[in-house]
């Protein structure tokens, strides 16, 4: 009789508790953090980095190699128009790995994704009916409209508790969505191209200066947090200003390789040339001084790539050696081709030049007494 008054007891506090609220899974609970407009504008580029590898990687270490051999093995098109094809979901995968950066919720992510196809251009109104797909959009409008649909969606999303399926969906897409594709996109499309087509302009009215001051600007870039193939996509860099651009991004990667070549293991040392100088971005961004010896090097090498007219293209600018990107493209270029002269420039100017350059000017540097080794350590525990 004890145990039941008990039990009883129990039961009758228990029915006089309020009642939890089962928690919504596609809800995010987590209060929304406070953003600077520095830290969300860095959330942005991270997310635009990362897709552009993910979407572009494959048609830049394939594409060419593939447009080589497809005259004598035709079967090889199909394959071609695989990663063709991979390289136009480039605003899908941004806006998806933009979300990501803000920790949003499946349903959040999917909405952005689907407004930075919106904003990005990539598809337009077929007038038989339907879209056409074709390239990669406007990276530039893509991570713009990206932006504006997170806004909304981290801040609205939460408040619309368990409607947020039924209206998260259209608020994001017809605001952030109708912003990006009626707003944003034409003005960013005539800005972007009209960048382009100044720096294009000016390389090739003065290829020696201007190599030299896009080697320079890339190999910084390259050691950013901002990714040099997302901008040279975005402002549709190519010939030599493509060319020298993809110049310094190697003088960037033997540069830091070279620096750090006796504080760090020989792997560590070779990931810049054979992966990406962005390794390295915490070394330089912490003590800029460390990039006085790739600043030397890269202008010394943009200036010769400029004057020997080394091309490229929006996609191969930002890739450095990594892949041999920069190299084939440059061979594959209009005036060049795979002669045994030209591949000889071609190893010059992409490998022996600006690794001597780099020994020269890191041994220079470090004799003065302004880095050392140790500046260009990396850790990765």
């Amino acid at each position: 009789m004890k145990d039941d008054a008990i039990m009883t007891t129990a039961a009758t506090h228990a029915a006089k508790e309020p009642q939890q609220p089962v928690a919504n899974p596609n809800v995010s609970t987590t209060p929304p953090s406070r953003e600077t407009v520095g830290s969300f504008t860095m959330k942005v580029l991270n997310g635009i980095s990362i897709a552009v590898v993910v979407a572009l990687v494959p048609q830049a270490l394939l594409g060419e190699l593939l447009k080589a051999l497809v005259p004598s093995y035709p079967s090889l098109q199909q394959f071609l128009a695989l990663i063709a094809l991979s390289a136009s979901m480039l605003p899908a995968i941004i806006g998806f790995l933009v979300g990501m950066q803000f920790k949003l919720n499946p349903i959040q992510n999917a909405t952005v994704a689907v407004a930075a196809v919106l904003g990005s251009g990539v598809a337009k109104v077929d007038p038989d009916g339907g879209f056409h797909l074709q390239g990669t959009g406007l990276v530039i409008n893509a991570g713009v409209t990206a932006a504006i649909a997170v806004l909304l969606a981290k801040y609205i999303g939460p408040k619309l508790g368990q409607y947020i399926v039924l209206f998260l969906p259209m608020i994001v897409v017809v605001v952030a969505g109708g912003i990006g594709w009626l707003v944003t996109y034409p003005v960013v499309n005539v800005f972007s191209r009209w960048l382009g087509q100044v720096i294009v302009g000016a390389t090739d009215l003065q290829p020696i200066l201007m190599g030299a001051i896009m080697a320079m600007v890339f190999a910084f870039l390259i050691l950013s947090p901002i990714s040099t193939v997302g901008i040279a996509t975005a402002i549709f860099l190519a010939g030599v200003a493509s060319g020298t651009a993809n110049l310094g991004c190697v003088c960037a990667s033997f540069g830091v390789c070279v620096a750090g070549w006796r504080a760090n293991p020989v792997a560590a040392s070779l990931l810049p040339v054979i992966g990406s100088p962005k390794v390295h971005m915490a070394n330089i961004m912490g003590r800029p001084l460390n990039f006085l010896p790739i600043l030397c090097t890269s202008a010394i090498v943009g200036a010769i790539g400029g004057w020997l007219g080394i091309s490229g293209t929006p996609i191969s600018a930002g890739f450095g050696i990594s892949g041999l990107v920069g190299p084939v493209t440059a061979l594959n270029a209009e005036g060049w081709g795979w002669t045994f002269g030209n591949v000889l420039i071609i190893i010059g100017i992409f490998i022996v030049v600006p690794l001597l350059l780099s020994i020269v000017f890191v041994r220079l540097f470090e004799r003065a007494g302004i880095i050392r080794p140790d500046h260009y350590r990396l850790d990765f525990v």
